[in-house]
């Protein structure tokens, strides 16, 4: 049984979709009866959800970090990689910071040295991954941007089984361990005050 062939179409005026020529003319009553052209996408819309989709897809809308206006369907983009008050970490210390400040922060904090336990030389942060790769433990004086360590240190040598993330670790246990001892002596001293002040 052969298949018919396909129906004759005709653009519609108004949505500029081919319809079926023997349908054209009720499409077109209803097509421009419901439907409209977004002047900003071109897209057809119901006239009815016409302000909404204005307003929910190409209405200007204010970035909440840093105040500039822009299409609220590029928003998500701008928040996530373009806006300067987006915050983001620093390499060297993870401190949160806004994009705007990244550069500048980072400058001064790759600058700052770390002992390097391998060859107990003091190391950029900014180059500590590169010197990483290629230390060995073996004193290298070719090394420009890194200082010697005091002489008792460098004839202790370096410590043997000490990891770099052993030692901040021991180093915020101090820290802890300071904060703690601080908060206890003050909560004391406190009480005694108001001791002394129930007294009089």
């Amino acid at each position: 049984m052969a298949i018919a062939s396909d129906e004759s179409t005709r653009i519609c005026s108004h949505c500029d979709r081919a319809i079926p020529s023997s349908n054209i003319d009720l499409h077109y009553a209803h097509c421009s009866r419901k439907l409209e052209r977004c002047k900003v996408c071109g897209d057809m819309i119901p006239r009815k959800f016409s302000e909404e989709h204005f307003l929910n897809t190409h209405a200007p809308v204010s970035c909440s970090l840093c105040s500039e206006t822009m299409e609220r369907e590029i928003l998500p983009i701008h928040k996530g990689e373009n806006c300067p008050q987006r915050i983001v970490t620093c390499e060297f210390c993870e401190f949160p910071l806004p994009a705007i400040d990244l550069a500048e922060h980072q400058e001064v904090c790759g600058n700052r040295t770390e002992l390097c336990l391998l060859c107990n030389k003091y190391i950029r942060l900014r180059e500590r991954y590169n010197h990483e790769s290629w230390c060995n433990g073996i004193s290298d004086n070719t090394v420009g941007s890194s200082r010697d360590v005091r002489a008792a240190e460098r004839e202790q040598g370096p410590p043997q089984g000490r990891q770099p993330q052993d030692f901040s670790r021991k180093r915020l246990l101090f820290t802890i361990a300071i904060t703690g001892i601080a908060v206890l002596l003050g909560s004391l001293f406190f009480q005694r005050k108001t001791e002394t002040n129930q007294v009089h």
